[in-house]
């Protein structure tokens, strides 16, 4: 039988993959996020590579069309 890996329930792991994804497109120096207490990742570098929020921006777009079709605008 496999054994039973540890793991962190935290989130730590998918943080990783969002801070390695945003820092590679970084003109300033690497930071380390788990430095401190808290994971801090600023709203705009997570904005840049959540599928939420594109699709945020795309259902905004389409409200507006479909809006502007149906009004007449």
């Amino acid at each position: 039988m496999a054994e039973k890996q540890s793991t962190e329930a935290c989130g730590r792991c998918s943080m990783t993959t969002v801070v390695d994804a945003v820092d590679a497109n970084s003109d300033d120096g690497l930071r380390d996020p788990f430095g401190d207490d808290r994971i801090e990742v600023e709203e705009s570098a997570v904005r840049r590579v959540s599928p939420v929020a594109w699709l945020q921006t795309a259902t905004a777009r389409l409200n507006a069309a479909v809006q502007r079709l149906a009004y007449g605008q």
